[in-house]
């Protein structure tokens, strides 16, 4: 059974018991987007007229249900949360510092005016096919326009200035001006790394990131929270490289372009590879300078990696699902240049080239980084196959994912008769140099070097 069957069912039991069931925030948005069909899996309701004991046991006719915030009675049933309409009050600073209590007996359009934003404050009857819009949010929809709820209480939660960044990028709005306004003068130093990152990572998954990172440096968002960004504004580009000239401009086009290119990627190494765009320039503020006449940045790509690492720290990336993203992005931005340069000398790089960098990075990110970096200068304006050439040779070789597996273990040098020790370790990594240069290719050849060395 589909979730809106399900949703159907359980609004049909809430009114058989006296309530009503509505279907709210991004479900009812994305709907009026995109059509029937296209909701995300989650569903949000809020049930008018019942209490909260009541509204569970009308619930759990339903299966297991897990109370989620009892103090203001949320209950989720697989992807559909279930809640009473709320009434938030300020007590304090940060996320945590709210009071929120559920009150069945509030009206549609007082629930909706704790959303953010209009076109989050639109709900939706699955027995009637009936909206209910007190704040116009379907015409603001329509105008492609972000504008708060009610000013008196945007500010309550620092985390809607991201929101509005994000939400702006993945659905192609404006921001109206005097909600603009609000977001520059909220302060962002309550705002923990892992909320931050929650927005973030949406951001970065949006059609246009660029429209969202532009935002938020009209904000003063990245000023005061990723300060390493904020240095590429104002520092200028090479000539040719964009004709608007600057970093950061040239950062959003690349942006923009590595969002084209990984969408057939596990989650993770999208991750890795949009914050790769990011990062990619972070060391041109520190190295570029004129010299002979032109617009240099020498030896930005190892300069780049401090204030990679810091951007990591400042959004609490590391890890995800065991795939090191922090050491993938670090690699992305020291090696970003390597597919064209090397490109430029091909007959003079060798398999053992690829092999050490393999350690050092995914080669197959990297060529799509350097994609999207040759294609974010002028687009269509330069020759980018060099990216096709090196990713070619890197499968060729097998080790555009991983570097080579050792050939060589340290059982088959101390069955040659050496004892346990460092020497075992000098003796393995002597001829795994070996395998990386293709002097070695087989366990026969690996033992006899092994043996030479001894």
């Amino acid at each position: 059974m589909s979730d809106i069957a399900v949703v159907r069912d359980i609004a049909t039991a809430v009114r058989d018991a006296g309530g009503r069931t509505l279907i709210v925030g991004g479900w009812v948005r994305d709907r009026l987007l995109y059509g029937p069909g296209h909701e995300p899996a989650n569903v949000d309701l809020e049930v008018f007229g019942l209490p909260g004991d009541r509204l569970r046991t009308v619930l759990e006719t339903f299966g297991d249900v897990d109370a989620v915030g009892e103090s203001f009675q949320v209950y989720k049933i697989g992807a559909i949360d279930v809640s009473l309409p709320r009434r938030d009050s300020k007590a304090g600073r940060g996320h945590r510092g709210f009071v929120v209590t559920g009150d069945p007996d509030l009206t549609i359009a007082e629930a909706a005016r704790r959303r953010d934003f209009t076109i989050n404050a639109v709900s939706w009857d699955p027995l009637t096919g009936e909206y209910f819009d007190p704040y116009d949010g379907r015409g603001d929809l329509e105008r492609r326009l972000l504008r708060v709820v009610d000013p008196q209480t945007f500010a309550d939660d620092s985390l809607r200035v991201l929101r509005a960044v994000q939400l702006a990028a993945r659905f192609d709005l404006t921001l109206d001006g005097a909600s603009r306004e609000m977001c520059r003068q909220i302060p962002l130093d309550d705002l923990p790394p892992e909320r931050v990152w929650g927005e973030f990572e949406k951001l970065l998954f949006a059609r246009r990131p660029s429209i969202g990172f532009a935002l938020a440096m009209e904000l003063g968002v990245v000023a005061r929270l990723l300060p390493e960004l904020q240095a590429l504004a104002g520092c200028p580009q090479e000539p040719g490289w964009h004709p608007e000239g600057d970093v950061w401009v040239h950062t959003l086009q690349v942006i923009d372009q590595a969002r084209t290119r990984i969408d057939d990627l596990p989650r993770p190494q999208q991750i890795a590879v949009m914050l790769g765009a990011v990062c990619h320039d972070l060391g041109k503020p520190a190295t570029t300078a004129v010299i002979d006449g032109r617009i240099r940045s020498m030896d930005h790509e190892e300069q780049g990696v401090p204030p990679a690492s810091a951007l990591l720290e400042r959004l609490n990336v590391r890890s995800i699902d065991a795939y090191d993203v922090r050491k993938q992005v670090l690699g992305l931005t020291a090696q970003h240049l390597k597919p064209g340069s090397w490109f430029k000398v091909r007959d003079e790089v060798g398999d053992g080239a690829f092999r050490r960098l393999a350690h050092k990075v995914d080669l197959e990110l990297l060529a799509r980084l350097a994609k999207s970096d040759c294609e974010g200068r002028s687009p269509g304006r330069f020759d980018c196959s060099a990216m096709d050439w090196f990713l070619d040779r890197a499968r060729a070789l097998g080790v555009e994912h991983r570097p080579p597996v050792p050939i060589l273990l340290g059982r088959h040098v101390l069955a040659l008769g050496l004892t346990p020790g460092p020497r075992v370790g000098e003796i393995l990594k002597v001829v795994y140099e070996q395998q990386m240069d293709g002097t070695v290719t087989t366990l026969d050849e690996a033992i006899a070097a092994a043996e030479r060395l001894l």
